[in-house]
């Protein structure tokens, strides 16, 4: 019995040592703002404006202190005055460290006297670094005469101290302070206002003292949580969490309050420094920088304890978690040895039959009460696992609790079922025995009440030995077996009171054979007497055969039910008669007098039987799928957490276990909870599970993930597949198979799905709910696919951007490719003609991907293929031709208006159909939802062009590929011979820039460009340009009176040639109008219409570049 106390949490010190940093930040920031000499300390003479800090600054952004006229400035204390100057400079010195000091002294109404003792008190208490005093004199005649002369004979003495300036006049200030630094008693513009100062510094001052109070707090309570000592009882952690919660909302409460405050503070600070000049409201701006960065650093802190505290909350609710497992563990463990307990007291062998039948009885009770604690004890397994898998701290102990409980559960049950099958045996041979004896007595009974009166004729002796004999045949199989056969088929629960049972049975059998046989060799001696002549009968058989066919078994009535059975083959298996795992149906018939013999099956046809089948078989593997998923989970993934096996474990493989596993967490998450429970309730109606698949097909993308991760998984196996560890886990699962056969397990699955909705579906036709079966095997189907596509997909390499934005992968596979670009007048084609290159090809949602495959060899080789990265085309820009002609498997994609040009080679039609098709979804839906986007900005007067109608459906599927692969109409040289199917054949889809309404009727034009045709020639003639509507492939612009402006892409029309070797044209993209010379528009329409005019030569051929008539 588990008694050791449950292990604590660690300590979260990292969240403690972050919290405390940020208290230390915090303390740093409040430095700057509070003082050693606090305003309350000196308030009285702040209020009586003995000096002040205006905000003004002097030369070397020196801090100005004025001392206004105060005719009680000789009464203030010595002390006080020096506290009140050490106050107004500890603010500045605060923010910036070294400044200097400028001191207006101002006495125009004063005395030299007055002036002398307070340039005299300044040089003795200033404590700071004094740049310079200036003195304003007095202002009268002789006030001022007398100052000029004791300041003459007193200067030497004053400027050894400090540099004293005197001044007549606030004019002569201006000449060392800015008038903007002033305030308007000195003739300045600085705007100051003592009062609201004193309001300022005192909110700020209060501000600094809540937070260094609700800093210290959270420190101190932060201190308190990871001191805190832990308790075995969980009523006292129980008290922990409601006082840690109660404490942590009133500080939370607190921090809010104080937020509160500092924001409005900063708010009347940045109302403050808005309405002054930036460079006269320097202390405004610098307290405002201050307030923000103090806020900024509480929130730092408040977050830095939120966490801290979540963890240590989640931490302490996990322990109480365990202390009340551990609780109801050893609870549970307490009761199955009770049971255990009570199960050995049970007596495997009564000395009676009724004693016998007792103990069974009390084994049923005993049975039904472990039934209800093992139930508890599976909930109480359950729970841990819950526990385990919300990654609980002491996960390992858990597992390690579960796993014992099992163990027990197994134990007792196999004890109850063990103590069973003795009981049930040992009643049977006591049934048995009791039986044999009743037929002993029986045929004792039937010796005495023969009567000899009634064996004097030949009849009564015949008879008698028919009774005789017809009773010797009904004798117990135990008698005519034998005490030896007895004693082997019984051997495991015999006893010396059952031995001595079956030997006095015996013995009675062999005193009744004997009487039997006397009796019998009497009765012949009488029938001989009696019987003449003597007649040879041959002797009857004990056991008649029995016919092989049921209907003949003389047991058998027609009229009665008949049983019998057939075995029925599962789907896709190779079954045997012999194979003792052969499912088999028991159906019964139902045989009449009549000849024919007819039979039915009850209840359910044919079709019904083989899908419930299907059905049952896909329940069961799911079943033990989940069952090995969580095997490998709790005894591999998890017991790498196992500090026990910590030393088995590689240290490179300890943080590697989302490698190795990949996602299968989830895939077992989803499969427990959710998809096993919706296939068991379609058991009863297997056609429902079709919508079980199609509800449940967005999960089934986890899969994509799991196989996405299985190469990295599978070289890292190949690495550590060695591992004592991975030795030691599955010789305690028992496994007979190693890891990597498991990790192999979800593969499996996922094929194993298709094939039995194919099994299932077979046997569904004409059912309602076909069609959701037959989708959910196309869901099954495009998953195997995707998961296909995405494995190819990871492989690539070189690839600079990121491959996920290029959207989903739609198609992948190998081709044999040709590329033709045309640059200008430089075209480079000849270079493949005859030799393609291999490609593998990627078609993502907006690009297609050129690699080349590439495989590696040797030993050590990884098998899996790589592709590297050729070249990248951007799906907004591609056009196809669905038909090139020589080969019914080409077909082209060209880039950005035919620029550049690939013949693809499919391997089959099929091959190239497919791709095709899914090509023409993309640019389909890039046109969409370019008309979307143009409708949503408002410009549907582009969208209002009569233009020809959109593709109809018979032209969609004119558009397509054809099946009889009928080349392209330019094979011929006149245009008006070939086949209109010809012409559909040759249909090309552009990129998404172009519009489909637009490009409806456009017919390739590349026949002087493809490679396929080598009777392509090179010359160049003359253009002779026709009215239509065109595809423009350069950009142009007319500056003249039309201002006509043409981009690549855009379809214009030519309306007709004027003269000067001028056309009409018309834009109809961006519906504009104007003229253009005849040589720039064969270059706007670029080099290609010269070489399919040239090689077409005629109007009915030069129409193949229009897109529509005129």
């Amino acid at each position: 019995m588990g008694s050791a106390s449950p292990p604590e949490p660690q300590k979260d010190m990292e969240g403690y040592y972050n919290l405390l940093q940020a208290g230390s930040e915090l303390e740093s920031t409040l430095q700057q703002v509070t003082v050693s000499v606090s305003l309350q300390e000196v308030a009285g003479y702040i209020e009586k404006q003995v000096a002040y800090l205006s905000g003004g600054r002097g030369e070397d952004s020196s801090v100005i202190i004025t001392l206004p006229e105060c005719s009680a400035f000789s009464d203030i204390p010595e002390e006080a005055l020096a506290k009140v100057l050490s106050y107004l400079t500890l603010i500045p010195r605060a923010r910036q460290p070294g400044v200097k000091f400028i001191i207006i002294l101002d006495r125009r109404l004063d005395t030299w006297t007055s002036i002398k003792t307070a340039l005299a008190r300044i040089a003795a208490s200033f404590p700071g670094n004094l740049h310079l005093v200036l003195v304003l004199r007095p202002t009268s005649f002789f006030q001022r005469t007398v100052t000029d002369l004791g300041f003459r004979f007193s200067q030497e003495d004053f400027m050894l101290k400090m540099p004293v300036v005197m001044l007549s006049s606030v004019t002569d200030l201006l000449r060392y302070i800015d008038e903007n630094q002033l305030t308007s008693e000195f003739g300045g513009t600085l705007d100051y206002c003592h009062s609201d100062w004193i309001v300022l510094r005192t909110a700020i001052e209060s501000f600094a003292v809540m937070v260094k109070d609700i800093a210290q707090m959270l420190q101190a309570f932060g201190t308190e949580l990871a001191e805190t000592q832990l308790s075995e009882e969980c009523s006292a952690i129980e008290f922990l969490l409601l006082s840690h919660t109660e404490k942590y909302r009133r500080l939370k409460d607190a921090i809010r309050s104080v937020m509160r405050e500092g924001r409005q503070l900063l708010s009347n600070l940045e109302t403050s420094r808005k309405e002054g000049d930036v460079d006269t409201r320097w202390d405004i701006t610098q307290d405002w920088d201050t307030m923000q960065r103090l806020l900024a650093q509480l929130t730092d802190m408040e977050i830095a304890f939120d966490g801290f505290f979540d963890k240590h909350h989640l931490k302490l609710q996990q322990y109480l978690q365990l202390l009340r497992y551990e609780h109801s563990f050893q609870e549970m463990e307490c009761s199955l040895e009770k049971l255990r307990a009570q199960e050995r007291k049970i007596s495997i062998i009564g000395e009676s039959l009724n004693q016998t039948e007792h103990s069974v009885r009390e084994l049923d009770g005993l049975d039904k009460r472990a039934q209800e604690e093992m139930s508890r004890a599976q909930v109480l397994i359950l729970h841990g696992h819950q526990l385990a898998a919300g990654h609980h701290y002491a996960m390992a102990l858990i597992i390690q609790r579960c796993n014992e409980l099992r163990h027990q559960c197994d134990t007792l049950t196999s004890a109850l079922s063990t103590k069973r099958s003795s009981l049930t045996q040992a009643q049977t041979l006591l049934h048995r025995l009791e039986e044999a004896q009743r037929w002993c007595d029986d045929g004792a009974y039937l010796l005495a009440n023969q009567q000899v009166e009634k064996c004097q004729c030949k009849e009564g002796v015949q008879t008698a030995l028919r009774d005789i004999e017809k009773f010797q045949e009904a004798a117990p199989p135990l008698l005519t077996a034998g005490s030896d056969v007895l004693f082997l088929e019984y051997e495991s629960v015999l006893t010396p009171y059952l031995q001595a049972h079956i030997e006095k049975t015996f013995q009675k059998y062999s005193s009744v054979q004997a009487l039997i046989q006397s009796r019998q060799i009497c009765l012949k001696k009488m029938a001989d007497k009696h019987i003449r002549p003597i007649q040879l009968v041959a002797p009857r058989p004990e056991n008649p055969p029995r016919s092989k066919s049921p209907l003949f078994s003389p047991k058998h009535d027609f009229n009665s039910g008949l049983k019998f059975t057939f075995d029925l083959p599962l789907p896709g298996k190779r079954t045997s008669r012999k194979s003792p795992n052969s499912r088999k149906i028991e159906v019964i018939h139902n045989y009449q007098r009549s000849s024919s013999l007819p039979y039915s099956i009850d209840g359910e046809d044919g079709s019904d039987l083989l899908k419930r089948h299907v059905m049952k078989e896909l329940i069961e593997t799911e079943r033990i799928y989940v069952e090995e998923l969580l095997a490998v989970l709790l005894g591999y993934r998890a017991e790498m957490d196992n500090p026990s096996l910590a030393p088995l474990l590689p240290t490179t493989l300890r943080n590697k276990r989302d490698v190795l596993f990949g996602n299968l967490p989830d895939i077992y998450n989803f499969h427990s909870s959710v998809f096993l429970q919706d296939l068991e309730s379609c058991l009863e109606s297997p056609e429902a599970v079709g919508a079980c698949f199609l509800e449940r097909k967005d999960h089934f993308h986890l899969y994509e993930c799991y196989c996405q991760n299985k190469p990295r998984s599978e070289s890292l196996w190949r690495q550590f597949s060695d591992c004592p560890f991975f030795q030691e886990c599955q010789k305690k699962l028992e496994h007979k198979l190693a890891l990597d056969s498991y990790l192999l397990k979800p593969v499996q699955r996922l094929t194993k799905y298709q094939l039995l909705l194919k099994e299932l579906l077979k046997y569904s036709s004409g059912c309602e709910r076909v069609s959701e079966l037959q989708g959910a095997l196309e869901a099954m189907l495009d998953l195997l696919k995707s998961v296909n596509d995405s494995m190819h997909q990871i492989a690539i390499t070189g690839y600079e951007g990121d491959l996920s934005d290029l959207g989903r992968v739609l198609m992948q596979g190998s081709f044999s490719v040709w590329i033709s670009h045309k640059k200008g007048p430089t075209r480079v084609k000849e270079m493949a003609r005859f030799k393609p290159m291999q490609r593998h090809l990627f078609l993502h949602e907006h690009a297609l991907l050129f690699c080349k495959r590439r495989e590696e060899h040797g030993e050590n080789a990884d098998k899996t293929p790589s592709y590297s990265f050729k070249h990248c085309l951007k799906m907004s820009a591609v056009g196809i031709t669905e038909n090139v002609k020589g080969d019914v498997k080409k077909f082209e994609i060209w880039y950005s208006g035919r620029e550049e040009v690939y013949v693809i080679q499919a391997p089959t039609v099929e091959v190239k159909i497919a791709w095709l098709n899914e090509i023409r979804k993309i640019l389909t839906n890039q046109q969409k939802q370019l008309k979307e986007l143009c409708l949503s900005t408002a410009v549907s007067e582009q969208m209002q062009m009569q233009i020809s109608p959109p593709l109809s459906v018979s032209k969609q599927q004119r558009a397509s590929v054809s099946s009889d692969g009928t080349e392209s109409g330019h094979s011929s040289p006149d245009a008006f011979s070939c086949s209109s199917q010809q012409q559909r054949n040759r249909r090309s889809w552009p990129g998404a820039p172009y519009s489909v309404d637009i490009c409806e009727g456009l017919e390739d034009w590349s026949g002087a460009n493809s490679l396929s045709n080598p009777s392509d020639t090179e010359e160049e003639d003359a253009v002779h340009l026709v009215p239509g509507r065109y595809k423009v492939f350069m950009d142009w612009r007319n500056n003249g009176l039309d201002n006509l402006m043409i981009k690549c892409g855009d379809v214009i029309q030519l309306q007709h040639e004027e003269d000067h070797g001028q056309w009409l044209v018309k834009n109809l993209s961006r519906r504009q109008e104007g003229r253009v010379p005849t040589p720039n528009l064969q270059c706007i329409l670029g080099e290609s219409m010269k070489n399919h005019s040239s090689r077409l030569g005629d109007q009915g051929i030069r129409k193949a570049r229009k897109l529509s008539s005129p």
